[in-house]
């Protein structure tokens, strides 16, 4: 599939489409400047581990074997997503299709860091698609968003889950490379979540734009004396929210460097916590933690973390 409209968002908000430009180091759509990752995953009915049983990967977008890390969850694999770029480029068009069916259960990550890199021409955008058949478990938890200076990013991750089953995905996005005075020096980070019903019935929708050279993020009511915002968003089956929610908020307790707070969605059909943090590692130790008590909730199963070498 080379056609560029594949690889493009539908709808450009006008604040991304606003960086259009004529003239272009590389066009989007040229060799290397889409990327696209497409796995089908369905537990084998005879091992009862999840495999892959289709993919399709064009650079720089790819990802090996599936992996089986975890001795309590036996069935469950391991996704990572590697790029041999090292990063988000202007002009780059990436699209990222999961779908799971059969009792799947699966944990994606990247390979590390998503770099955005300085942009002098245009935009960058990442389509992230995912369909989570009956009775399926999905963890998608990728490592922090760094936008260098000038860099201008706009994502959306469209989530169709079945009310049985299971959507835990996360966010960190960090203020760019602090050790070579680029806080807050992107251009705009534009990040929309949106998940349905298996018939398409809307589950909710949440949009956050971030344009520091406008508008001053340490501002009280934005992020204060905070650098990282983690986002966690949890889809999952009726009568289970609620109890999610009330762990999760005790276990904020004893986090004492963040803010933190969680919310049921719309309809009792899953929980957002947004997080503030000085630093990524503290973000991510909560959204472990949120994490862990998710799975263990949902599919009674403990998470020891994600495993990089």
């Amino acid at each position: 599939m080379s056609d560029l409209r594949f690889y493009t968002p539908a709808y450009i908000p006008p604040e991304i489409s606003a960086y259009e430009a004529d003239l272009l180091q590389l066009e989007p759509g040229k060799a290397g400047k889409i990327g696209a990752l497409a796995l089908r995953l369905e537990e084998n009915p005879q091992t009862k581990k999840t495999v892959i049983t289709d993919q399709f990967s064009r650079v720089p977008l790819f990802t090996q074997k599936a992996l089986y890390m975890e001795e309590s969850c036996p069935s469950m694999a391991y996704i990572y997503i590697m790029t041999p770029s090292g990063g988000i480029l202007q002009g780059d068009r990436n699209r990222i299709d999961l779908t799971l069916y059969n009792r799947a259960q699966v944990h994606v990550t990247t390979q590390g860091a998503t770099r955005i890199y300085r942009m002098e021409k245009n935009y960058a955008t990442q389509i992230v698609n995912v369909n989570i058949g009956e009775n399926c478990y999905l963890e998608y938890i990728p490592d922090q968003i760094i936008p260098y200076k000038n860099s201008r990013f706009y994502q959306i991750v469209n989530a169709r889950v079945h009310e049985s089953g299971t959507f835990v995905y996360s966010e960190m996005l960090t203020p760019g490379r602090v050790a070579s005075d680029e806080a807050f020096q992107y251009d705009i980070l534009y990040m929309t979540t949106k998940a349905t019903n298996q018939d398409g019935r809307l589950r909710f929708i949440d949009t956050y734009v971030l344009e520091p050279k406008k508008v001053g993020l340490h501002e009280i009511g934005l992020l204060g004396e905070y650098a990282v915002v983690g986002n966690l968003y949890s889809l999952t089956k009726l009568g289970f929210n609620k109890q999610l929610i009330q762990e999760i908020n005790k276990c904020l307790t004893s986090f004492h460097n963040v803010e933190a707070g969680v919310t049921l969605l719309p309809n009792d059909s899953g929980t957002m916590a947004r997080i503030l943090g000085k630093t990524a590692e503290e973000v991510k130790a909560v959204i472990f933690e949120a994490v862990s008590i998710i799975r263990k909730a949902v599919i009674d199963a403990p998470f020891s973390g994600i495993r990089k070498y």
